[in-house]
């Protein structure tokens, strides 16, 4: 697996400090200073090997915002449409809100359009604290939505196997960092 754009980007990075938190800035987790199509070629590729093996499902989902190029690059792939988990409330028939709480923010998210029974996939861009894909996975259950996987582009965190084994989901990681001493290491 040839990882090159990726793990360039990564080294590349800015980190920047929010409160005890090592943010690092990347052009898949923040736009900046922007993607590129061979970067995100690179990723959805590394996706769509695993996302394979999750059998058959109709709907892509990522939250907002940069969970959302590689929603549409796969959707683009594999010919699934995808949904957005929402940061504005529209206050439509069904919608369920989760309350996000990550390592340097707190808000809402409003899910529309997923009922019973849907078989998904959900990707994003970057998995640390865990804060959101734990709410998005609990609301998800209690709607009955069928989550087949997760797939993140970028994990910096401890809390994979945690999510995985109390959600009973297959959590993938395209590629593992860690901050150290102000450098991104890729494990």
């Amino acid at each position: 697996m040839s990882l090159k754009h990726l793990e360039k980007s990564l080294h590349e990075a800015p980190i920047v400090k929010k409160g005890d938190y090592d943010y690092v800035i990347h052009p898949l987790t923040d736009g900046v200073p922007y993607i590129t199509p061979e970067l995100l070629r690179e990723v959805t590729d590394e996706m769509k090997k695993h996302i394979k093996k999750c059998g058959k499902f109709d709907r892509i989902v990522t939250m907002e915002a940069m969970g959302i190029p590689i929603a549409t690059s796969l959707s683009l792939d594999l010919g699934i449409p995808f949904t957005i988990i929402r940061k504005r409330q529209y206050g439509l028939p069904g919608e369920v809100s989760v309350e996000q709480v990550t390592g340097y923010s707190k808000s809402k998210m409003y899910i529309n359009g997923l009922k019973k029974g849907d078989a998904i996939i959900l990707v994003d861009d970057v998995l640390s604290t865990g804060g959101t894909l734990k709410a998005v996975l609990h609301v998800l259950k209690e709607i009955g939505v069928v989550v087949k996987g997760v797939f993140i582009a970028v994990y910096k965190g401890t809390c994979k196997d945690e999510i995985s084994k109390t959600y009973g989901i297959p959590i993938t990681t395209i590629v593992d960092i860690d901050v150290v001493r102000g450098n991104v290491l890729i494990k």
